[in-house]
């Protein structure tokens, strides 16, 4: 009798110590179910919460620099308007900036020997004009802090490059000319013309004046120069950047370049207040490589 009373009390204890692991007989909760799929392999579906965080790491998310982690696996293809022409901005409802781009001159230019002096003087003394808040024209644009925002605004019939860093400038690219107008008064820009030539977009510029710097300090210019800059988006995070400079004034002959820019979903234009010599005169007049921030900044 003892022994039967003791064998039905184990029993009890062993069923409802299954029911408590939710192993046993009886209804299995969602929890119960998530819990059977992840030790049988199978994925449970992320949360609201999970599948943004996924999506801002996925796109880069972030201010400005798009410091996120790269999308996985490969880019979706290059967005396209209904008629076919590549977009070059960020698709509808959505945000994006262009990274990179812009490199220019080096060792193998062919330099006048007045614009190689000045191009060792500049770079020696770094008094770039993007520093004291003014416009950078043509490549010089694309190395903007922050990088920038393209917009195509079709119904315009003009494109729109807009700096995030430095003094928040803009450049218009015309899409309904045909020939520079005659007698330009020179400009940080120039005067820009667009057109498309298959998937790529070719800009030609004219009528830059000679207080702005095309880059970093590698390549002076006259009132002469003429730029052909090529857009090609080869997919939705990438496009390919190709320079051609023209300035009879300065080089000896034509020259080019190419460099990538990269796309960085999520991102966008924010508020950037470039005040002139008003912070770290040592960075923007020298070449120092760092700001000491340690001490107290008198406007």
């Amino acid at each position: 009798m003892r022994l039967a009373t003791l064998t039905a009390a184990l029993l009890l204890v062993a069923s409802l110590s299954a029911m408590v692991l939710g192993q046993g007989p009886g209804p299995t909760t969602q929890a119960g179910q998530g819990a059977q799929g992840a030790g049988q392999g199978i994925t449970p579906p992320p949360t609201g919460a999970q599948q943004g965080a996924r999506g801002q790491a996925a796109q880069g998310g972030g201010r400005g620099g798009g410091r996120g982690a790269a999308a996985a696996g490969p880019a979706l293809p290059t967005p396209r308007w209904p008629d076919g022409k590549p977009r070059l901005g960020a698709l509808p409802g959505e945000k994006g900036l262009w990274n990179g781009g812009g490199s220019t001159a080096d060792n193998t230019t062919p330099y006048q020997p007045w614009a190689r002096a000045v191009s060792d003087d500049r770079r020696a003394n770094a008094m770039e004009p993007h520093t004291r808040c003014k416009p950078s024209g043509g490549p010089r644009q694309f190395a903007t802090p922050y990088g920038v925002e393209i917009l195509d605004m079709r119904e315009l019939q003009r494109i729109y490059i807009l700096d995030v860093g430095g003094p928040h400038t803009f450049r218009v690219i015309y899409m309904d000319k045909k020939e520079h107008p005659k007698d330009l008064e020179p400009t940080y820009y120039g005067h820009s013309i667009g057109r498309w030539e298959g998937d790529t977009l070719v800009v030609d510029t004219i009528g830059f004046n000679e207080r702005m710097w095309i880059d970093r300090g590698q390549a002076p210019h006259t009132e002469k120069l003429h730029l052909i800059e090529k857009f090609t988006r080869t997919d939705m995070n990438s496009m390919t950047y190709e320079l051609t400079v023209e300035d009879p004034g300065a080089y000896t002959a034509t020259w080019s370049r190419t460099s990538q820019m990269s796309f960085r979903a999520n991102t966008e234009l924010f508020e950037f207040i470039c005040q002139d010599n008003n912070f770290a005169p040592e960075l923007l007049v020298g070449t120092r490589e760092f700001v000491d921030r340690s001490s107290v900044i008198v406007p």
